[in-house]
């Protein structure tokens, strides 16, 4: 009787992650950015029982029992798993599943909020919590909540509460959403005390997303039409990407302002910069297209990428000299968010436009450092910032963290290109080289 596909994908899994069964991993003479300070301590020993970071300590200092299975850490980093906070579960097809999630491990990502939920995402969830799966932790919102979606406010209501029901983390915005149907869907979700999060309806506006407790608001979304003078309509007219051919109406005194909003109201924000950039940029999209990862991809979607890029630079209406002041704009707004306390969390919006799975996020952290941001401090936005803001025991190298980790070949607060380097990643505790999990894509 041949063997479930599912069945055989998470066979593979297994068999690359060497210690799938083992109880116990030490990582000795490593150097660790725990990532609780800008600091690395060096020559450590890292013993993981189980999920859990059980000790850490002095090589000379940390005694390793016989059996345990010994990674050698000399020369090499150990630091948190990242949280990729914007991302996708594209398809439902195992071997579909089974390359992003390879092409995630392999670049240290750990953990994956699901952007555009589906049912099967409900069981893929559960399966690998169970360990059935190895992959990244899934946090899944619902089915989109948008202008074609949803017809009426009480549909709203009734959707809200249905994804509450059915168990999904979080309920995902989309555009189109009239300012009632925006509001029903925003005070049921705070009755039941689910999240809901992305994007800004124009008819709310930043003010209105606000002040209803968007827990997150994805891409800056909302931000350039906010910054505009009070009597610019922009209900109509080519506002571009996100507002990009605004940016030449927008008066920069009002950036402090909508940060201070931001801020008091306790709202977070997923910028996907690298997204915004790579589309509106002056690169020239087969340099993108002509990416090393994006022999990853399949060719008719890196075509397509291409495309998108050269159909937005083409259109009628767009400015060049207009996107790089939208672009130094949202710099200087990543910048001042962080700089008053706001809470950045990483994500690049992978698989979308140039955003190759795991390999986005790291581009999205050199984006971070270009807006300001040191590699620490990048780096926090997709470690610590994400586990807090999400309740989850991950997020730092600590005795009783879960032992989500990336083990690499150089320092990330160094340069912040060096997180690219991953050596291999653990995953509750499992460990896996990255070179075997990317030599095992098809």
């Amino acid at each position: 009787m041949p063997m479930p596909k599912r069945s055989l994908i998470s066979l593979v899994l297994v068999l690359l992650f060497a210690q799938a069964n083992a109880e116990s991993l030490a990582i000795v003479n490593v150097n660790v950015v725990p990532m609780t300070s800008e600091t690395v301590l060096r020559g450590q020993t890292v013993l993981i029982e189980g999920e859990t970071i059980a000790a850490i300590g002095d090589v000379d200092a940390v005694a390793v029992a016989e059996g345990v299975e010994v990674i050698d850490g000399t020369d090499r980093y150990l630091m948190p798993g990242l949280f990729e906070m914007h991302g996708h579960v594209t398809g439902t097809e195992d071997a579909e599943i089974e390359r992003l999630f390879n092409l995630f491990l392999a670049n240290g990502v750990t953990s994956v909020r699901g952007m555009l939920g589906r049912p099967a995402h409900l069981t893929l969830r559960a399966d690998i919590e169970a360990g059935a799966v190895l992959g990244p932790r899934l946090i899944t919102s619902g089915p989109s909540l948008n202008g074609n979606s949803v017809e009426s406010a009480e549909a709203g209501r009734r959707m809200a509460r249905e994804q509450h029901e059915a168990g999904y983390d979080f309920l995902k915005i989309h555009p189109g959403l009239s300012s009632d149907e925006f509001n029903a869907i925003a005070d049921t979700a705070n009755e039941l005390g689910i999240p809901f999060a992305g994007h800004v309806p124009v008819s709310v506006g930043l003010e209105g997303a606000l002040a209803k407790g968007i827990a997150t608001i994805d891409h800056l979304d909302g931000y350039m039409a906010a910054m505009l003078p009070a009597n610019v309509d922009t209900s109509g007219g080519y506002g571009g990407f996100f507002g990009v051919m605004l940016a030449d109406q927008v008066i920069d005194a009002k950036l402090d302002d909508v940060v201070a909003a931001t801020v008091a109201a306790g709202v977070a924000n997923v910028p996907t910069e690298s997204l915004f950039e790579q589309l509106v940029n002056a690169t020239p999209a087969v340099e993108y297209g002509s990416q090393p990862e994006m022999r990853y991809m399949p060719e008719g979607t890196v075509s397509q990428w291409v495309n998108a890029k050269e159909q937005t630079l083409s259109e009628r209406g767009f400015d060049p000299a207009v996107a790089a002041r939208a672009i130094d704009i949202r710099r200087r707004l990543i910048s001042a968010l962080h700089e008053a306390g706001g809470v950045l969390l990483l994500g690049s919006d992978a698989p979308q436009i140039f955003n190759v799975p795991g390999f986005s996020l790291h581009n999205e952290l050199e984006f971070m450092v270009a807006a300001g941001l040191t590699p620490y401090e990048a780096l926090r936005t997709g470690t610590v910032a994400p586990a807090e803001f999400l309740g989850i025991d991950a997020g730092s190298v600590e005795v009783g963290r879960i032992a989500d980790l990336v083990l690499l070949d150089d320092d990330p607060l160094a340069a912040i290109d060096n997180s690219r380097r991953v050596h291999g990643v653990f995953v509750r505790g499992r460990w896996a080289l990255a070179e075997d999990l990317l030599s095992a894509i098809r």
